[in-house]
């Protein structure tokens, strides 16, 4: 499997998926960026009136919850349909879901209208959007009882989509099997929108395959490892700005090699 998700990298920078992206005002220009430097195009039109279009020229579009209001819901399900009907890979970043009831309805709403074949978000967002009695505390995650693994393992076979949880470790799962990464930096947690970048990453990458596990095991451990090289780079008195600098450099550098050689992965769990 590993092979697989490396190879992944080269056809990424042949190809140069285009990744619509319909994210939020806080993190927007980072998830653009972050997809240049993994190789792909990103676009980051948002408007209802052409997302329609836009959406049927991309490889892969990206939902993200950071920032909702009514425009941009009503722009994420014409973009969600659209791509539905044309094959285009959708993936949702559920930012901050069980924060608020609104939000909490809204992202439920969405799942009964579009079909996401990727969904990213931390535990706490997870968990929430699967019905479990938690609140998220703005964007950050509380500790569950049950291990990222099992969590993501019941999230897809609830709701029948791979599911990313991330954190401290990360997992992947079909509901069927579960990869667990265990790479990764502290920084990463001090720097705004790590997470809606990763969901940029993922983007990025099932936009040239078909194998949409492998792509989010792909994107997920991308943005873990980057972490790691950017922290490695950091000298004496720098701090989380210059570590932000350094985590797109990361990203921009990542190849096949440098994946193999720092991905750890568990053996996949049969669940």
């Amino acid at each position: 499997m590993k092979l697989s998700i490396a190879d992944l990298f080269e056809k990424v920078r042949e190809r140069k998926p285009l990744v619509h992206q319909i994210t939020n005002f806080v993190t927007v220009n980072d998830c653009a960026n972050a997809t240049l430097a993994i190789g792909g195009s990103p676009v980051m039109t948002s408007s209802p009136k052409e997302v329609k279009d836009m959406v049927s020229l991309a490889d892969a579009l990206v939902l993200n919850f950071g920032t909702i209001d009514e425009r941009s819901l009503e722009a994420m399900e014409i973009a969600g349909r659209t791509a539905n009907s044309r094959n285009i890979p959708v993936i949702l970043d559920p930012v901050g879901v069980g924060a608020t009831p609104y939000r909490t309805e809204k992202a439920n709403e969405l799942l009964k209208k579009v079909s996401f074949q990727v969904i990213r978000g931390n535990a706490s967002e997870i968990q929430r959007l699967i019905g479990g009695e938690i609140v998220t505390r703005g964007v950050d995650s509380e500790e569950l009882e049950i291990s990222n693994a099992e969590l993501a393992a019941s999230a897809a076979n609830l709701l029948d989509s791979i599911i990313v949880v991330s954190g401290a470790i990360d997992a992947v799962s079909n509901g069927k099997h579960t990869t667990v990464i265990d790479n990764g930096n502290i920084l990463l947690t001090n720097v705004t929108g790590t997470g809606c970048m990763a969901t940029a990453l993922i983007g990025a990458f099932t936009g040239v395959t078909d194998d949409y596990y492998a792509a989010a095991v792909a994107g997920i451990s991308t943005m873990s490892i980057s972490g790691e090289l950017a922290a490695e780079n950091l000298q004496q008195n720098d701090g989380t700005g210059t570590f932000r600098v350094r985590l797109i450099d990361a990203i921009s550098r990542m190849n096949k090699e440098l994946w193999m050689n720092g991905v750890k992965i568990s053996e996949e769990i049969a669940n």
